[in-house]
């Protein structure tokens, strides 16, 4: 059987210990680089002294950055792609045929007649024609079941009056 731990020295494992808390302090913070590039340096060095010779050394050392490479890669191109990119863009089209309505849509209700389905202080939902939308009085308190109609749209905002403010009879 062959012993694994021959070639391994108290200064190969120091430099392993070191340099993994190196790089351990690089991740907690990172951007200063000083660190995680010691800390590389201390593990190249630790596997070159832990092997038989030099040239093993360096094969070794080399054959694990080029792993640690393709890793890094593998890693860097799954996030890209993968779910885990960015969880907070939305990368859907919201369109009517998925049932969004845009804000730009509401400019139809301009005019409109409905209820005040709720108080409006100043503001609370009025029902139009079967639907309740969010509405805004226009600084007055109206009571719930009040006639009220739509007399300007901003962007997502419906403002309403009470029908007795615009001057109709209830």
């Amino acid at each position: 059987m062959v012993n694994l731990l021959d070639g391994i020295t108290l200064i190969s494992v120091a430099l392993f210990l070191v340099g993994f808390i190196l790089i351990g302090i690089e991740m907690l913070h990172p951007g200063i680089s000083m660190p995680g590039v010691l800390g590389s340096i201390c593990l190249v060095v630790g596997v070159i002294i832990s092997a038989d010779s030099l040239q093993e050394g360096t094969t070794l050392a080399v054959i694990i950055l080029a792993i640690l490479g393709v890793m890094l890669a593998g890693i860097l191109w799954f996030l890209s792609k993968g779910k885990l990119r960015s969880p907070i863009i939305l990368n859907e089209e919201q369109n009517k045929d998925k049932g969004y309505i845009s804000s730009s849509d509401l400019n139809y209700l301009l005019g409109k007649k409905g209820v005040a389905a709720t108080d409006l202080r100043p503001s609370g939902m009025g029902n139009f024609d079967g639907i309740d939308f969010d509405v805004i009085s226009a600084g007055k308190y109206i009571q719930v079941g009040t006639k009220i109609q739509i007399y300007e749209v901003k962007g997502s905002k419906l403002m309403v009056k009470s029908i007795e403010e615009s001057g109709e009879q209830k």
